[in-house]
């Protein structure tokens, strides 16, 4: 069978949560493929697919603002 599994991850190491970060990671059999930095901005691809996949999910303005928003409204609003 095949395993795929979405995390969604927020790191910080400060008290005030300034410096927080959402890591979205997308891994295909164990492998990550792509992951969405909250302080990059955007998706990095890590495999061949990954990169096609980076490309194709940059290009959609909304979600990559969407998921920018979500350092404050599940990461920040949980560490708390």
């Amino acid at each position: 069978g095949y395993y795929l599994d979405i995390t969604n991850e927020c790191v910080y190491s400060t008290s005030d949560y300034s410096d927080m970060v959402l890591l979205q990671t997308y891994s295909f059999n164990k492998d990550v493929d792509v992951q969405f930095n909250s302080t990059v901005g955007k998706f990095v691809g890590f495999t061949e697919f990954g990169v096609k996949q980076a490309e194709y999910l940059n290009k959609d303005q909304t979600r990559l603002l969407q998921l920018k928003a979500e350092v404050d409204r599940f990461c920040r609003h949980n560490a708390q």
